[in-house]
Formats: C-alpha cells, structure tokens, sequence
C-alpha cells in the first residue's frame, strides 16, 4: 500500500505530465465501423445541424467552441451503442468543425475533447469522458453517476486532492448522447397570445407533476408535454383563467449523486446540463429528437387557448457541480472558459449554492445563453422567461452589476427585449439580495410581497406601511427609470417552500421524506397553522385554514401587480408539510386531481376562478401606472386612499401604529392612459377591506365623495362564493367585518 505522500506525488505527475496516455482514449479499439470522412464544414452554426453540403449531399455540420483544446474527436453512436469516432480538424476562431456526409436526424453523437489536465490552474481536459454537446437538441438516455463519468478518480484515498488524479475510464456506457434533429417548423400556424403585462396572471406548474395524476387524460400521456397539451389539461387552465403558465425546468437536466444514492431524483429539474434539449423525460413520445416536436405540439395548444408559455431557466450553474463534480459537458470541454474559478483555480466560484457559477462575462458563454434563449422563442415558440437566481447573471466580475454585460445584450436584441423577461433577483453570495434593483424591461419576483402578507394575515406585521406597498404596487422598490407597476410579481407561494394550504397547516417544516434529517427547506417560513399542526378532524381548524385560503388567494388577486399562483393552490393542495420537495417525485408533488370532487376544495377553485375572471373584467385592479395619491379634481377624490376602520382617511401615524384592519379604496375615475381607440379608461370603483383580527371588527364606510353606497361583491367569511353577496350598504354605515376577512366591495 502506497503512503499518503506518495498517493499525493503520483496525482501531482499525472496532472503535470499533460494528461495524454496512450491507453487513455483507445480510439481505435471503439471504433466498430468504417471511418467516415469527414469535410471542412462551417463553425457556424454551433452545435449539429443537419443541411445538405458541398454538391447537395445531405449530411450534418458539427462545431463546437473549445477554445483551449489541443484536439477535438466527434463520436457517433449507432443503435446497439457501437461508436465510430471521427477527429474534427478544422478550427476557426476557436471553434472545431466539419461536415459529416450521411449522417441523418437521429444520430446519436458526442465529444472527447483533448488537453492539458492541470487541475491547479483549472485544466480538466480528460478524452477519456464523453461530453454532450452544450448546443444539443435533442438527449437520448439519463445520466447515471458511477466513477466512470468523473473526470478525476473520485475513489481516490486522499479525497483532498482526488479531484487533481486523472481518471481515464470511459464514460461513454454511462452517460446520455446527443441527438442531431432536423427543424424545419416556421411556426406560420401559431398565434401567439402576446398577453400584456398588467393584464396577465401566472400559473407555475411543473410539467410531469401537474398531469401525473389526472384521471381525464391517458395513462400514456400523463406527465408529459402531450399529457399538458391534452384537453383535460388545458381545460381546467382555461377554467381558472390564467393567461401564462409558468412551467418549472424543461431543459434536459441531470439528477445528483446524493440523491441518486438515497433512491430519490431531482424532480424540479434546477440542474440543467443541456440549454437547448427539452427534457427527454418528459416526452410521451420518444427521446431521438421526438421530444422537441412533442414540445412544440403542447406549446401551440396551449397559444390556441390564449395561454403563454414561460420557461424558468437555470443558467446560473449546472449539473457539473464543483471540482469534485461529473465530467459531463463544458468542464470537459472548457472547464476555464465556462466556470467562473477562484484565485485558486481548483476551486469553483459558488454564487448559486450548487458547487458551480457560470462565467456570464465570458462572451462565448454569454453567447451560449443567448443562442439558447434565441432558440427556445423562434424555433420552439415560448413567449418569456424566468431566470433563476438572476442576480448570478448580472456580476461582473465579483459585485452584481446592473450595467452587465448579460442585462446589456438582453436589453439590445431585437428578439429576447421583447419577450417576457422575469428575474428571480438574488442569489447566495454577497450583495446578491437585488429585489427592485433590475432595469426596465425585466419584472421580479417580489418576495417582499410574500412577506408582508404572510405576515399580515397571520398577525406578525408590526405596522401596516408595508402591507399599503405591497398592495398598491409597491411604488417604494419599482416606481425609477420608467418602471411600472406590472414590475411586481406579486406572489405568496412558490414551488419552494409550502403550499398555500400547508402555509394555513403548519408551523414547522416536515421534510423527513427527503432523507437529510429535516436540515433542508428554508425555517423561516411565516407560516400559522390555526391551532394545530398539520391535518386535523377538528372542524373549527378546518373551517379557519379553509377561510385563510380564501383570505390569501383574495388579497393576491386584488393587488396590484402580476399575480402568480401556483399549480394546485386553487385546489388545496397539499405536500404534508414538506417545504423543499425537490426530490419528490410522487404523490407528495403531483396534483391531486379528486379534490375536484370535494365541495370544499371546488368551492375554492370556483372562488379563485371568479377572482381572475373580475380581475379581467376591470382594469382598476391592472393598472398599467402607480397611483399618485393625489386629487384629480375639486371633489378631492383621489386614485387611491386608505381608510381606518373609523372610515376616516389614514393619517402618518396611523401607518406606524398597530393594526389588524385595512382600507384601501381605488378609484376606476381616474385610471392613467388610454384605450386602443384613444378613448379614455374608465371603471368602477372599489373598496376593499383587509381584517386580520380574530375577532369581528366595526369599520365605517367612508361618506362622500368617496361613495353613495356600497355593494358587496366578495366576502371570504362565506364559505359559499358561486355568486355575489349582493348585500348593499349605505355610505357611513357601520358594518361588521367578520373575523379573518376579506370584503371587496363595489361603490356607488
């Protein structure tokens, strides 16, 4: 047995010595067939395009970026897995090329990239690892995570410097190839809904989740992207009346070790290791390319029914991990030009808490983003994005710049500047908290909105100054450089975290079934359970979290903003407590379809229903502008004003005072801009009353010129909403506000 100094030597002379034994690649011994010639080709575009060449030949064109490689091999796979590599000599500009003849859509193929390995100054080249190309689109098979497919030996008995030892096993048996597919779709029979910002409402639902379990749509189809496009499912989407869903990660992504070890997945998907591939998983279809037509098939029902599609995307790191990662794609191929590497070039810069940050300033891997956000919009037809962790994006080189160079070529191309653009505006590392702080053209995720109501409705805000910003279109983070007020997704569930009904259910997270001993999942959830945790037979709890519900899901689409729900809150419901289910692929995440059946649960969805379709119908509660507080005329009615429960406009003091009831009126009088005809918009106008106590509480209707009367159109303290309360109100009455309610009423 070797002594650790010894152990160490041996891994210092296979890093130095340039990583190139000869029984390392055994090209020759691979190949099973003729080698075929391979032409010059073009570097343009990146990636597998199949074309007819030189004299008509139908074939393919295959180039990739590698810029530091000393050679590059293209491998071709054939149906029983025999592979034929060809070596790719041309380079132009960095970038590796040449034109196979012959090779049609359907082929399997990927790379060995050749190099330095010099692990010390972040050269991972290794030739024994097959790499899948970045511009890919299509993958045929899942990754699994033996030895074989780490670039160093991950076994190695001095694990801290394993990552420095070569290994030089062949991946290729282990790991998914990329498909060439031949597109030739020019969309000329979609219409794309192109919802405006202010008049649209967010669904996020994840793809395999959302139709798992549905008893309407085939066995075959269900958790796919034709399970999605089915009619079932676009129904019930048409039903609630959202106008974009949301759809968690569809890039083909990889699942971690450490969960694979445990028997559990990665079922969210944030761990992307092909930007240009959907996710063979999730193809009804078939994995050789038919998951892209099946994509598009599901994109276009959905456009038919005036539903948008929006992407999260995770371009911030990927499934490659930190230096003790797989070898799976661009650490094999770049490893320095991709990741962003610390002073001590071993290590990986981690902005994003996944071992990994990509280098966005790098201008070929900012190109790589834009490729692929280019393609997914004009060839696979999605109207917007959601970036994840995209304060990541916008460094520099160390500090978050909103003058980077990813905001910069966003804001410029003519076709990404006008699609939907959402940021998720933080990440982990310092300064990376930038809700408010990106620029025109991008919305956020305000999860100081999710806060302040959270904390609102159960009791915990202090004051209510936060809770009128949130409400009104919080003026205090967007209302600079030509924002508006549709800047605000407003949001108070995600897929991290609880459901909303576990948000009403439990105080404490439940994540057992994740295996890390409940560590995972975020603590600070700000969450009341009503007086007992988790599910309970006592009906009076039931009957609060099921008033709760309502309470949250009224407040969210009465606000100001863009509302997002998430897939299955309309429903109630549940992951028992579980607030981090990534690895749940089960019952646990997937819709459960028979609370239709349950008059409690479809009362609920028949509410949220009835939000969305008033929220539609009047554009008081869409503004495109901030309110400005201010009188409009001689009556002194202004857009908008807060009352307290002594019908008495709000005055500084009261906004710092303790206060579980709030007033908010806005005026449809005086709604800034102008219809498509040039008419000025008008509307109703509404009061809308907040009561967080858990006592009922007086409040007086505000006389004129705010009102003559009042008409109530919502109540959450009735557990039936089929229909309009109707009850009518004089102005300066004195009503009752049921306890833990909300009441919209309708002025006159």
């Amino acid at each position: 047995m070797t002594s650790a100094a010894e152990q160490q030597t041996v891994a210092q002379e296979r890093a130095l010595d340039g990583g190139r034994p000869a029984s390392a690649v055994n090209g020759a011994q691979r190949a099973t067939a003729p080698t075929p010639p391979v032409w010059p080709g073009a570097p343009m575009p990146l990636g597998a395009r199949f074309r007819a060449g030189p004299d008509g030949v139908a074939g393919t064109n295959f180039a990739l970026w590698a810029a530091g490689a000393e050679a590059v091999q293209l491998c071709l796979f054939d149906e029983r897995g025999r592979e034929t590599g060809v070596r790719l000599t041309e380079l132009t500009h960095e970038i590796w090329h040449g034109f196979v003849p012959g090779v049609m859509p359907g082929q399997r193929y990927g790379y060995r990239v050749d190099g330095r390995w010099d692990p010390w100054i972040g050269a991972r080249w290794n030739p024994a690892k097959l790499l899948l190309d970045p511009y890919a689109r299509a993958v045929d098979g899942e990754f699994s995570l033996p030895p074989e497919v780490y670039g160093h030996v991950r076994d190695w008995p001095e694990q801290h410097v394993a990552d420095t030892v070569r290994d030089d096993r062949d991946s290729a048996p282990y790991v998914p190839k990329g498909v060439v597919v031949h597109d030739d779709d020019d969309w000329a029979d979609d219409r794309r809904p192109k919802t405006p910002w202010a008049d649209s409402v967010i669904y996020e639902l994840h793809v395999r989740g959302f139709t798992r379990l549905h008893p309407d749509i085939p066995p075959e189809l269900r958790g796919t992207y034709a399970g999605l496009a089915h009619p079932a499912a676009v129904e019930h989407l048409v039903k609630l009346g959202v106008t974009a869903v949301e759809l968690l990660p569809v890039h083909q992504f990889a699942h971690e070790d450490h969960l694979l070890r445990r028997g559990l997945k990665n079922y969210w998907g944030y761990n992307s290791i092909g930007y240009f591939a959907p996710h063979a998983a999730y193809a009804a279809s078939g994995s050789t390319g038919q998951q892209v037509g099946e994509f598009k098939r599901m994109v276009r029902a959905l456009h038919a029914a005036g539903i948008e599609v929006i992407l999260d995307v995770v371009y911030n790191h990927t499934a490659e991990a930190g230096e003790l990662g797989p070898t799976l794609s661009l650490k094999g191929i770049d490893n320095r030009g991709y990741y962003r590497l610390q002073d001590d070039a071993r290590r990986y810069a981690d902005y994003t808490g996944c071992g990994n940050t990509l280098h966005v300033v790098q201008p070929q891997v900012l190109r790589l983003i834009t490729d692929s956000l280019r393609y997914w919009v004009t060839e696979m037809g999605v109207d917007g994005f959601r970036f994840d962790l995209a304060a990541a994006l916008a460094r520099s080189m160390h500090d978050v710049d909103m003058l980077s160079p990813f905001l910069a070529v966003i804001a410029q191309d003519p076709v990404l500047r006008r699609v939907k653009l959402i940021a998720e505006p933080w990440d982990i590392g310092s300064g990376g908290y930038q809700v408010g702080a990106f620029p025109p053209l991008w919305t956020e995720w305000n999860d100081r909105y999710r806060n302040a109501i959270r904390d609102f409705w159960r009791g915990a805000l202090p004051d209510v100054r936060d809770l009128g910003y949130r409400l009104s279109g919080s003026s205090d983070l967007y209302a600079w450089g030509g924002r508006r007020p549709y800047a605000s997704v407003n949001f108070i569930t995600a897929h991290d975290g609880f459901t909303l009904r576990d948000l009403v259910s439990y105080e404490g997270k439940h994540n057992e079934a994740n295996g890390e001993n409940n560590r995972d999942g975020s603590n600070d959830n700000r969450s009341w359970n009503g007086g007992a945790e988790g599910e309970t037979g006592e009906e009076p709890v039931r009957a609060l979290r099921r008033r709760q519900l309502r309470n949250l899901l009224t407040t969210l689409l009465l606000s100001t903003g863009v509302p997002m729900l998430v897939a299955g809150d309309e429903l109630g419901r549940t992951q028992r407590g579980n607030n981090n289910a990534y690895c749940q692929d089960n019952e646990i995440s997937w819709l459960d379809w028979s609370l239709l059946d349950d008059p409690a649960w479809r009362r609920l969805f028949d509410l949220t229903s009835r939000l969305i379709a008033l929220r539609h119908r009047h554009p008081v509660l869409r503004r495109r502008a901030f309110f400005s507080g201010r009188a409009h005329s001689a009556d002194g009615l202004r857009d908008l004003a807060w009352f307290t429960a002594r019908g008495e406009e709000m005055t500084e003091s009261d906004w710092y005072a303790p206060a579980a009831t709030l007033g908010m009126y806005l005026s449809g009088r005086d709604i800034p801009g102008r219809d498509e005809q040039g008419a000025p918009i008008t509307d109703d106008s509404f009061l809308t009353l907040l009561h967080a106590g858990d006592r009922p509480a007086t409040f007086v209707l505000p006389g004129p010129p705010w009102a003559e009367r009042y008409e109530v159109v919502v109540d959450t303290s009735r557990e039936e909403q089929g229909e309009a309360p109707g009850v009518v109100h004089g102005a300066g009455t004195a009503i009752t506000v049921p306890a833990q309610a909300v009441l919209l009423l309708k002025v006159g």
